[in-house]
C-alpha cells in the first residue's frame, strides 16, 4: 500500500490513542504553566533572573534523570505501566505544591517541581514510542506529528490558567515596594500569591487520576518482540553506531532548549522593550499569541508531511527561525515582538519531527532510544539559565546600538541564543537530507 492509503490511526486503537493524546495536552498544559512560574517566583520571592529560573533546571533536569528508568519500565513490564507510573509521579508532585505554599519555601517548591517533572518525564519516554507503535511504520512521523499537535492546546490552555490563574494574582507591588513593606503585610501577600499558584496544578490532579484510572484496566496486549529484557550496554552499542539517532539527540537538545527559553524569557521581552509600563499578565498575552501560532502551523505541518520530506520541512522552518531571532534582536519594538511572536511558527513542528526522523525504523531499539531524546529535554535545563545570564550581565551588548538601555539591550542581545539553537536544528536537517532517501 502507498502512505496515502495507509490509515494514520486505526479505528481499533482510537481509544488508547485518544488517552495518549490526552497525556500529550496534560504535559503541554504543565510546560507552559511551569515557563511562567519563573517570572512568578521571581516576583514572589524577589529573585533575579537566574534564581528563578532554576524552576527551569528542577522541572527540566528530571528530564534527564527518569528518562533511562522509563526505558527500563516500560521494556520490562509495558508502555501501559510506564503510563501509570508517570502519572502517579506526577499526582504525587503536584500535591507537594499545598505544603510548599503554606511554608513559603521556594526550595520545597523545587522538589516537587522536580518530582512532578519526574512524571511527565516518563510520561513522555512512554507515549511518544507508544503512539509510533499504534500503527504502520510508514506513518509514524505523521501520527506521531499528529498526536503531538495536540499538544500545544494543552499549552495553550496552560497559559490561560497561567495568565488568569497566576500571574493576574500577582501583587502590582514592585521589588523595592516590597522591601519596605511591614514583614507581616509581605507575608499576606506572598500567601495569596503562592495560593494561586497551587490552584491549577491541584486542580489537574483529577485529570491525571481518569486517565491513570483507564489505562490501569486497559489491557490490550503489547506487541510480543519489543518485550524481555532490556540490555542498555548492547542497546547504546547500536545507537551509537547510527548517526541519524546520536545527531538527533544533539539537535533535540539545542531544540528543547531554543523552545523553552523563548517562551521562558517571551514575558520579560515584552515588559522590558515596552518599558517598565506593562504588567505580567499583559505581557502574558504575547505569550498566548506565540502558542496560538505554533498550534496553527504544527497542524498545518503535519497535514504537510503527508506530502513533503520532513528533512527538508525541518530546513526549511529553521532557516525561518534564524531570521525571526535577528528581527528579535535588531527591530524596533512594533515590529520585534512580533518577530519574536513568528518564532513558534517556526518552532512548531521540530520536536515530533526529530524524534521521527531519529527513532524511524528503529524496532525493537526504540526504547532506549526513545529514553535518549526524551533526556536531551535536559537542554530546557541548561540553554534557559544560561540566557538568563545574558540577560542579567548584557555580555552580548556590545552588539546592540548604544541607544538602548542596558536592560533592554542585555534582553535582546540574548537571542543570539535562540539564534545558534536554530542553527544546530538546520545543519541536523540538512545532513538528514543530504545522507538518507
Amino acid at each position: 500500500m502507498t502512505k496515502d492509503k495507509i490509515k494514520v490511526v486505526e479505528k481499533a486503537v482510537l481509544a488508547p490513542f485518544i488517552m495518549l493524546v490526552s497525556c500529550f495536552v496534560l504535559w503541554g498544559l504543565l510546560n507552559n504553566m511551569t515557563d511562567n512560574l519563573v517570572p512568578a517566583f521571581g516576583k514572589i520571592f524577589m529573585m533575579s533572573a537566574v534564581d528563578s529560573s532554576y524552576v527551569q533546571i528542577a522541572f527540566y533536569g528530571a528530564y534527564a534523570v527518569l528518562a533511562i528508568p522509563a526505558a527500563i519500565i516500560i521494556k520490562k513490564f509495558s508502555y501501559r505501566v510506564g503510563v501509570l507510573v508517570g502519572l502517579g509521579l506526577y499526582i504525587v508532585g503536584a500535591l507537594g505544591y499545598i505544603p510548599s505554599a503554606m511554608i513559603q519555601s521556594y526550595d520545597m517548591f523545587l522538589v516537587s517541581i522536580f518530582v512532578l517533572a519526574c512524571g511527565l518525564s516518563v510520561l513522555e519516554t512512554t507515549c511518544n514510542p507508544y503512539v509510533i507503535s499504534l500503527g504502520a511504520k510508514e506513518t509514524s512521523i505523521q501520527r506521531l506529528n499528529f498526536a503531538q499537535a495536540f499538544n500545544p492546546l494543552g499549552s495553550l490552555t496552560g497559559i490561560f490558567l497561567a495568565k488568569y490563574l497566576i500571574l493576574a494574582n500577582l501583587n502590582p507591588a514592585t521589588y523595592e515596594e516590597r522591601i519596605g513593606m511591614e514583614p507581616s503585610a509581605l507575608d499576606a501577600i506572598q500567601n495569596n500569591e503562592l495560593l494561586w499558584v497551587c490552584v491549577p496544578y491541584v486542580g489537574l490532579v483529577a485529570i491525571a487520576l481518569i486517565i491513570w484510572v483507564f489505562f490501569y484496566f486497559f489491557k490490550r496486549p503489547e506487541n510480543k518482540s519489543e518485550e524481555g529484557d532490556l540490555n542498555i550496554v548492547s542497546s547504546f552499542k547500536k545507537l551509537i553506531k547510527l548517526p541519524r539517532y546520536y545527531w538527533g539527540v544533539v539537535a533535540q537538545f539545542f531544540y528543547v532548549g531554543l523552545q523553552i527559553t523563548v517562551w521562558t524569557w517571551t514575558v520579560k521581552y515584552a515588559m522590558t522593550v515596552f518599558g517598565g509600563g506593562m504588567t505580567e499578565a499583559t505581557a502574558a498575552e504575547y505569550y498566548l499569541y506565540a502558542i496560538i501560532l505554533f498550534i496553527v502551523c504544527r497542524w498545518i505541518c503535519t497535514a504537510l508531511l503527508r506530502r513533503f520530506n520532513p528533512s527538508v520541512m525541518l530546513s526549511i522552518f529553521a532557516v525561518g527561525g534564524i531570521f525571526t531571532c535577528l528581527g528579535t534582536i535588531y527591530l524596533p519594538a512594533e515590529i520585534s515582538i512580533w518577530t519574536l511572536v513568528a518564532i513558534s511558527g517556526c518552532m512548531s513542528l521540530m520536536f515530533p519531527t526529530i524524534y521521527g526522523i531519529a527513532l524511524y525504523g528503529m524496532g525493537d531499539e526504540v526504547k532506549l532510544g526513545a529514553a535518549g531524546l526524551i533526556m536531551a529535554i535536559l537542554g530546557g535545563a541548561v540553554i534557559t539559565p544560561i540566557m538568563g545570564m545574558f540577560i542579567d550581565n548584557g555580555w552580548l551588548n556590545g552588539l546592540l546600538s548604544s541607544a538602548y538601555s542596558f536592560e533592554e539591550a542585555a534582553v535582546r542581545s540574548s537571542f543570539y541564543i535562540a539564534l545558534i539553537c536554530f542553527v544546530v536544528v538546520l545543519a541536523y536537517g540538512i545532513y538528514i537530507k543530504r545522507s538518507t532517501k
